[in-house]
């Protein structure tokens, strides 16, 4: 049986990503790793048919992906078939995605547009011997494809990160970063993050902190007391804790240690998904080296700047 992830892929993207499998499939007869990973899958039952090991192959690299990509969690993530997206920004209102031939809602003077191209590739790869191959066992296989997959998790979310630590400190929410002066994150600078939020108009749905920060949070009475949330609002591996004054929370290490972000996600950026996870081969036969990998093509853009609000000279020792 496929799993489900994949099935529905296959289901519901009948084209290109079908046609991606069937070359994947066709691999399976040659490549060192997808071949004996086919053939291990089948040989201990695990699956009746290539076409379900790659299905396995393919949901253990998104699984191992995703409690990483918390740069998903940090911005609007939308769908697109186009190399690039225009989005028109006015005074008094948010942007609207504009293509050609849709409807665009503006109201009042169009006085700029932001363009996003999906030129960026994120990738994570491993490679193996094939003397490896010809003994590894099916965990270590499994193993190996999740931490391609964590990898092109992080790297992503390096992406994402990198696109809001640009912005110019000018441009930010209250014109400047806020200062924590080496102090601890606690209750008075998370109202602080989300006052100049507010303070330019907008509502700020994510904190991003690390996991120091986070840690720090934790400690603080005010803040304990706001995440007495039932366990199905809560996800540790995500990051994310629940809501505290309006604002998911999500921590990971590859924020800045000393960093923190209040952002309106629904205004402040926008992430263009062009490709998303997919799962390749590769292979260096004149080296003997043999391997997967994972990527995905997207674009990322700033379109309100003043939607995100920073916080810096924040203690990074729990102490």
């Amino acid at each position: 049986m496929k799993p489900k992830l994949f099935e529905s892929l296959m289901q519901r993207d009948g084209g290109e990503f079908k046609e991606h499998v069937e070359n994947l499939r066709h691999k399976a007869n040659v490549h060192p790793f997808l071949k004996r990973y086919c053939e291990v899958g089948v040989r201990e039952g695990l699956f009746c048919d290539s076409v379900g090991a790659l299905g396995r192959l393919h949901d253990t690299l998104v699984q191992a992906a995703y409690p990483e990509m918390i740069g998903r969690s940090i911005i609007t993530v939308m769908p697109t078939s186009e190399a690039m997206e225009r989005f028109p920004l006015e005074s008094d209102a948010v942007a609207y995605r504009y293509a050609e031939g849709s409807a665009t809602r503006l109201g009042g003077k169009k006085n700029a547009t932001v363009d996003v191209y999906t030129n960026v590739l994120a990738d994570a790869s491993e490679e193996w011997t094939r003397e490896f191959l010809e003994d590894a066992t099916w965990n270590v296989m499994d193993s190996m494809v999740e931490k391609v997959g964590r990898a092109l998790g992080e790297e992503e979310t390096d992406a994402v990160l990198a696109l809001y630590g640009a912005v110019e400190d000018s441009d930010l929410a209250g014109g400047a970063p806020i200062d924590q002066g080496t102090a601890a994150m606690n209750w008075n600078g998370l109202v602080k993050l989300h006052d100049a939020v507010r303070g330019e108009n907008w509502r700020p749905t994510v904190l991003a902190v690390n996991e120091t920060q986070l840690h720090q949070l934790l400690s603080d009475d005010k803040f304990i007391h706001a995440q007495y949330l039932p366990s199905e609002q809560t996800n540790l591996e995500q990051g994310s804790i629940g809501n505290i004054l309006g604002m998911r929370v999500c921590a990971s290490t590859l924020v800045p240690n000393g960093t923190a972000y209040a952002i309106d996600t629904r205004v402040a950026s926008v992430m263009l998904l062009r490709r998303d996870i997919t799962v390749d081969d590769w292979e260096d036969i004149k080296n003997g080296k043999y391997g997967v990998r994972a990527t995905t093509r997207f674009g990322v853009g700033i379109l309100r700047s003043n939607a995100i609000a920073k916080m810096v000279n924040i203690s990074n020792s729990l102490t």
